[in-house]
């Protein structure tokens, strides 16, 4: 049953989107989704740096 429901979802989008917006749509969620990658890899490395500086200082 919940494959179904996809199914009509994905049918549902294609019939009533033309194109160009599921095109659109598809590469602003690629976009955010490398936005927020990069920095949840910047902020962990911040992270591991602060966490060996500081485990130095004692």
């Amino acid at each position: 049953m919940k494959r179904f429901s996809h199914v009509m979802l994905f049918v549902f989008a294609v019939m009533t989107l033309t194109s160009c917006e599921v095109i659109g749509g598809i590469f602003k969620a690629g976009v955010w989704s490398g936005v927020i990658l990069v920095v949840l890899v910047i902020a962990l490395i911040i992270w591991i740096i602060a966490r060996m500086a500081g485990g130095r200082r004692r």
